[in-house]
């Protein structure tokens, strides 16, 4: 589409370059975040608080890499794999013959100054942070909108914390999406605008900070290079090399190599999910299993366990027949006992069909996982680990001190849940 336009500005990008840009930036997270979560399955006690801090870490991390990238070659960290660079935008417009004739003093004018530094990776780390944590609150306190007054009334007598968690899920709820959508149609709409060549700005926020994109030119690749090479002379005035050992040496180096990390961390987490997806992988880890001897099962095990279950069973309380006919909550002949307070637990029965919801018995609606691995509608295993669950309340009259309703623990196994409900996840069908 540029060379169709016909334009004369052989330094401005495509808006196709530009796209391809920001696709490989946005994979760098969740790339990331998967080689993350392979390490800490081996190693979960060092790697689990990194992974849990995931989003605020990765933002300090490129917060210095995209800064040293753009005080060096003018562009961030994955621009400058496209040779891109970013310049401030003058108020003139173009000057296409002072580039020829002096191209020098174009890019010592138009470089971006420790002001504009800030406010591109404002753009650059700030930005796509903020959206994430918003994204993933929404997609969070979204389904949870549907539990009605339990969620969206403000307590009695609320503390600051409440008070602001009350305002903040009510803008999630109301504003956040009119504000994601404006976002979107101002990104296709200045989009298509630099597409025909309409503005020289691709995005909103860069118009905002007057900073555009260009390519790098004769005059960026000998500023870089000189900037690459050692210092021959001390501040004393003597004669010298700089230490690679240097502070001011080792670090533009380590973050200089990044650059060569990116192709090599693409192909290293291409290998991985093919290794992962192919049948080779499986073939060779049956292989490699064929060899093993198991031992049979141990049968004074077996003994035990349905030994301990007997006992279990003659120590437990009994389930009333009457109060399981009336109620038709308990289906199991013996709850689980809580291990704190030796009470039953009140439980429901297993699902006759996989499609069903344990608590209420109707087809699942918003399917939720609990940690034991049952899947339960959302309303019923949120309230059910609440505690305000239609047929809790109904059983528990009466028994108050001689049954536990199960508040935070799973409805069929009586397991703790950790987190509460912060621990529930949702389904993707």
């Amino acid at each position: 589409m540029t060379a169709l336009q016909g334009t004369f500005d052989d330094h401005k990008p495509s808006l196709f370059e530009l796209l391809s840009e920001q696709q490989l930036s946005t994979l760098l997270p969740p790339s990331l975040r998967y080689l993350l979560v392979v390490g800490t399955h081996r190693h979960p006690r060092y790697l689990l608080p990194i992974l849990n801090s995931f989003d605020e870490l990765y933002a300090g991390l490129m917060l210095l890499v995209e800064r040293h990238f753009l005080k060096t070659h003018g562009g961030g960290f994955t621009e400058n794999f496209y040779a891109l660079k970013r310049e401030k935008a003058l108020a003139v417009g173009k000057i296409p013959r002072a580039s020829i004739s002096a191209p020098a003093l174009v890019r010592e004018t138009l470089t971006l100054t420790n002001r504009d530094i800030w406010k591109n990776l404002a753009v650059m780390v700030g930005l796509p942070y903020l959206k994430r944590k918003l994204d993933e609150s929404y997609d969070i306190n979204a389904p949870r909108a549907l539990l009605g007054g339990n969620y969206t009334r403000m307590p009695a007598n609320p503390t600051w914390k409440q008070r602001f968690l009350h305002y903040y899920r009510w803008f999630l709820r109301n504003i956040y999406p009119s504000i994601n959508a404006a976002y979107y149609f101002s990104m296709l709409a200045f989009n298509i605008a630099y597409l025909f060549d309409n503005t020289k700005y691709h995005s909103p926020f860069m118009w905002l900070i007057g900073t555009r994109m260009r390519r790098l030119g004769e005059a960026d690749y000998r500023a870089i290079a000189a900037m690459d090479e050692p210092s021959v002379s001390s501040p004393g005035g003597n004669l010298g090399v700089t230490s690679i050992l240097s502070p001011r040496t080792l670090v533009p180096r380590l973050l200089g190599s990044l650059k060569f990390l990116l192709p090599t961390s693409i192909f290293a987490l291409k290998f991985l999910e093919w290794w992962h997806a192919s049948d080779f992988a499986r073939q060779l880890s049956k292989k490699a299993a064929e060899g093993l001897v198991l031992p049979p099962p141990v049968v004074s095990g077996v003994s035990l366990a349905t030994k301990s279950g007997s006992n279990q069973e003659k120590a437990s309380p009994k389930v009333d027949s009457h109060d399981k006919a009336e109620n038709g909550t308990t289906e199991i002949s013996n709850p689980p006992i809580a291990a704190s307070s030796l009470l039953p637990i009140l439980t429901v029965g297993r699902p006759k069909e996989s499609g069903q919801c344990p608590i209420c018995e109707n087809d699942i609606t918003t399917p939720t996982a609990c940690q034991t691995g049952y899947v339960f509608c959302y309303t019923c295993i949120h309230r059910w680990i609440e505690g305000n669950h239609d047929r809790q309340e109904e059983f528990i009259k009466g028994k108050e001190g001689k049954w536990e309703s199960g508040v935070g623990r799973c409805a069929v196994t009586g397991c703790k849940v950790l987190g509460g409900t912060d621990g529930l996840r949702r389904v993707m069908i």
